[in-house]
């Protein structure tokens, strides 16, 4: 099965910019700078050569929220051709060929994300009928690796055996991931409710058990990713926030990829704005989203990171992804397309019951991890 080009009948759409920090055309810079990077076969590389499928469908997000249909389309048929029978990706792929043979749960969730998202953009309900059965493998793999207690362990191995531990920043991922397959599961007159239980009792686990997860917290993903990926919100989201500000926050440079470390990266950043901007920090959005436009190169990529106490880029390269989150953060902050509000508005429910021991929802605050 081949994903369908761009409808032809599709109509001209406004590009993401931010008054006095991007305007339209260097969005499109930007993008157009992910679509040089790709390779003829539709994989769109990190800096070192290898494709996973998570950064990549970031990529092709980005692409569609800037206009350029046909290379996002060119992706997703990369990603039909390289599924693998049980729903999975490898972990890595170079120049088409697996090197790293386990399937990570978080980038099998995240094509729910980009279909999702492109249905939004584009209206083309064709594409998502015709990536439907690639989103419900992929999404079927993922609640196969949920255990009794609610998280998802992060991969299958290439032996097919379940890791015995899970991650945080993965699971908050994957709680985007399943919602969005719902809500494309409703729009294609497909309900898959056992998605949306499975997303109940994950966001529930992110929630309240932190003992659920590998201690990952000396970097910053684990900090915002909870609220960035919809499974805390409100004053709980507020509150995570604030309490570990001032660690990974460096005014006027942007977020810290890691607490013990002088190093800033623009990916985190672009999320964290996200993440604001899910939560009406518009202020502080803008601000973060601002800082971290020292990162651009004059052809509209950006590096990775800043040492700032070397003053040196850090890796020395310019990732598609990094230019990818600038990019959807752009169009959160300016709404400028159907699916500017991809983080915003996901979903969330209170669970009634669990299989982990905690009294029903409503009767017992939730705690932060």
């Amino acid at each position: 099965m081949t994903a369908p080009t761009a409808s032809p009948t599709a109509s001209p759409r406004r590009v993401p910019a931010v008054p006095g920090v991007l305007d339209a055309a260097q969005v499109v810079q930007t993008a157009e700078s992910i679509a040089a990077v790709q390779e003829p076969d539709g994989g769109i590389p990190w800096p070192d050569g290898h494709v996973d499928a998570w950064n990549h469908v970031e990529c092709l997000m980005a692409l569609t929220a800037a206009g350029l249909t046909e290379p996002a389309r060119k992706g997703y048929e990369y990603l039909v051709r390289h599924q693998r029978e049980d729903g999975s990706w490898p972990m890595k792929l170079v120049r088409g060929e697996a090197v790293e043979h386990g399937g990570e749960s978080n980038h099998a969730a995240y094509i729910a994300v980009g279909v999702w998202h492109e249905l939004l953009v584009t209206g083309d309900e064709d594409f998502a009928r015709a990536m439907w059965p690639t989103v419900t493998r992929a999404l079927d793999f993922v609640v196969d690796l949920q255990t009794p207690r609610g998280e998802i362990v992060w991969e299958r191995t290439a032996s097919g055996r379940p890791a015995d531990y899970a991650l945080l920043t993965g699971c908050s991922s994957i709680h985007q991931g399943l919602r969005c397959g719902a809500a494309l599961a409703e729009r294609l007159g497909d309900p898959r409710p056992d998605w949306e239980l499975a997303a109940d009792r994950l966001g529930h686990v992110i929630g309240t058990h932190p003992e659920a997860f590998a201690d990952k917290s000396r970097f910053s993903m684990d900090w915002y990713y909870p609220v960035l990926g919809g499974a805390v919100r409100g004053g709980d989201a507020v509150a995570r926030l604030e309490r570990d500000w001032d660690v990974f926050v460096v005014p006027g440079l942007g977020v810290r990829c890691v607490s013990d470390q002088p190093w800033v990266t623009g990916a985190e950043s672009c999320e964290l704005v996200l993440a604001l901007d899910a939560l009406g920090d518009r202020d502080r959005a803008l601000r973060i989203f601002a800082d971290m436009q020292h990162l651009r190169h004059e052809d509209g990529s950006y590096w990775t990171g800043w040492q700032f106490a070397n003053r040196a880029h850090f890796p020395h390269e310019r990732s598609a992804y990094t230019a990818a989150a600038v990019i959807l953060a752009a169009d959160a902050l300016s709404d400028a397309t159907p699916a500017a509000g991809i983080f915003r508005d996901i979903p969330t429910r209170a669970l009634p019951t669990t299989a982990c021991g905690c009294e029903p929802a409503g009767h017992q605050a939730a705690r932060l991890p």
